[in-house]
């Protein structure tokens, strides 16, 4: 998209990116994968990933199989891609044919994943996923008892890691950490010499005990703060600047936006701004968020519409907020965190969410 016909520009900084992974894959002696779900978390994948690979990264993770094929366009042969979900029932072969590698997460797609090894007469590798108490994805603990009481259960399958993934990681101290950590130790315990990852963005901060092989950063890598309520080690690396469209003198009583809900005390100015909840700016920010000019905290007033919102930016300089003008919606002043926390969701929510209609713009 042309940057000036756009309504707002998104600036994505690869730099902060890699000096995220450098930071993340520097607490672990083992290996540091990177996670490209959702569009490395609507940052970019075709961006993303091969400047994670140029930094190091060997080992992938998205989270549906189409998204694997994609990543497997822009990334070294000899990096390994893992597919979350595992093989939808029908498509084992698109995985061999793209040299893609399923999470195995229950006994139907293990079957499936060995009778593809036996037409092919070759063993196949992949990821065995555990559930140790998150009741998401994963074997289930009396699947897999049922499972490995025949000798063949894994026959055409070669595992190249045993994984599960930890429920209340942001959370340092909640029990369940360490419950989950001492099942996870059972169940790998079946897999003699297999690697084995545990630690999601925020489990790498939990310690050395659940890092094991391999670290999987998601949202780390993106500057969104793993301890929440602790000072944030890691980058931000993305900003938004929303274009100014117009603005207008109000006076006492006047109104503005849908539902006539705010109404202004004395002599107001208001810019409204060409973002809005079908760029995922989220509408739960109506009379609550901010946006900054120059370091100057301004309102949101009125409620966020589809395609645009209003600013009190009263005692500005009116050079400042022409028409054309941006102004900043998150970055330097408002981190992803901190969006997230006025808007009542979670960092993950907000990266993912950014709109296909801003100009975007790689560092």
């Amino acid at each position: 998209m042309d940057a000036s016909r756009a309504g707002a520009l998104l600036t994505v900084d690869l730099g902060a990116i890699r000096d995220n992974y450098r930071l993340l894959a520097g607490m672990n002696k083992g290996a540091c994968a990177a996670v490209m779900k959702a569009d490395a978390y609507g940052l970019g994948m075709e961006q993303v990933a091969p400047a994670l690979a140029l930094e190091g990264c060997k080992v992938f993770f998205t989270a549906h199989l189409d998204e694997g094929i994609r990543l497997r366009q822009l990334v070294p042969e000899d990096c390994a891609i893992y597919v979350l979900h595992g093989p939808p029932p029908g498509t084992s072969r698109d995985f061999f044919q793209y040299d893609l590698r399923p999470v195995l997460n229950d006994p139907a797609q293990l079957q499936e994943w060995r009778a593809l090894a036996r037409t092919l007469g070759r063993e196949l590798a992949a990821a065995i996923q555990f559930d140790t108490g998150m009741s998401r994805m994963g074997i289930a603990p009396a699947d897999l008892a049922a499972l490995s009481a025949r000798a063949d259960w894994l026959e055409g399958v070669r595992p190249t890691l045993v994984m599960s993934h930890l429920a209340c990681a942001d959370e340092a101290c909640h029990a369940m950490n360490e419950a989950q950590r001492r099942r996870f130790d059972e169940l790998r315990a079946l897999f003699p010499g297999v690697p084995a990852s545990l630690a999601n963005s925020s489990g790498i901060f939990l310690g050395p005990a659940y890092h094991y092989d391999l670290l999987r950063p998601g949202a780390a890598l993106y500057g969104i703060n793993p301890q929440p309520g602790n000072p944030n080690p890691l980058k931000q690396a993305v900003s938004l600047h929303a274009r100014v469209v117009q603005v207008r003198s109000v006076r006492d009583g006047d109104v503005v936006g849908y539902g006539a809900h705010h109404a202004v005390s004395g002599e107001r100015r208001i810019a409204t701004v060409a973002v809005g909840y079908a760029d995922g700016w989220f509408r739960s920010l109506s009379g609550r968020g901010f946006a900054f000019v120059d370091g100057v905290k301004v309102p949101v007033v009125g409620r966020v519409s589809m395609d645009s919102m209003g600013l009190d930016v009263t005692g500005i300089a009116p050079e400042r907020v022409a028409p054309g003008a941006e102004v900043e919606l998150m970055g330097a002043s408002h981190t992803v965190d901190e969006v997230a926390a006025l808007a009542g969701t979670i960092g993950y929510e907000v990266l993912t969410r950014l709109g296909s209609r801003f100009h975007r713009r790689y560092l």
